[in-house]
């Protein structure tokens, strides 16, 4: 990838985590994948794309829903799921060519993490990666109430940064982070193309 340039007008940079700054993904499927196995259900990866930034009781509702099995209670997966996330959570690496922008703005513009992971996680991660001096400023799925595609996450981040949506850009891995984004007024950022993206 080029070196990537923040256009002049950009005051603002807000960073989703998983699969933006932390190359992350193939572990979340690894831990839905085995948290579905115990309920006899199935996770694909074509799934989990379509549901990428969106909280795990969320992604657990709609897969439940998708299957017909109305008598699991999708907060059982989901909690087996993070649970076992937490466990391979260290192998998480780093989205180089985005942690770049990171550390090259850093001082320079203000920044966040807009997530729809759990606090927790976002936090173990960031320092799994040594990003946590970058970001004092985290909006997470325990600080929304509407969650992607709607844009609270975002515009919750631009509150705290004191600056107006026009004047951030958003890095997203994911279509509903993209449409948040751009339902906020701010300019979105596809990373995908920016490293291997396969799983």
């Amino acid at each position: 990838m080029n070196k990537f340039q923040v256009p002049k007008h950009i005051k603002g940079l807000i960073f989703d985590l998983d699969g933006t700054l932390a190359d992350n993904m193939p572990l979340h499927f690894e831990a839905w994948q085995i948290a579905c196995r115990e309920f006899g259900l199935e996770m694909t990866s074509e799934f989990l794309r379509s549901y990428t930034g969106t909280p795990g009781i969320n992604i657990a509702r709609a897969l439940l829903k998708q299957n017909g099995k109305n008598s699991i209670d999708p907060s059982e997966i989901a909690s087996l799921k993070y649970n076992t996330y937490k466990t391979i959570l260290h192998r998480v690496k780093a989205v180089e060519p985005v942690v770049d922008i990171v550390r090259a703005c850093h001082g320079k513009l203000a920044m966040a993490v807009g997530s729809g992971g759990q606090r927790e996680a976002i936090i173990k991660t960031l320092d799994y990666i040594r990003m946590s001096k970058y970001f004092d400023i985290i909006v997470s799925a325990n600080d929304v109430s509407r969650h992607k595609p709607d844009p609270e996450t975002f515009i919750k981040c631009a509150d705290q940064m004191n600056i107006t949506p026009g004047k951030i850009m958003v890095f997203e891995d994911g279509d509903l982070g993209i449409e948040a984004a751009h339902s906020a007024g701010m300019t979105a950022v596809d990373v995908r193309p920016w490293y291997d993206y396969s799983w």
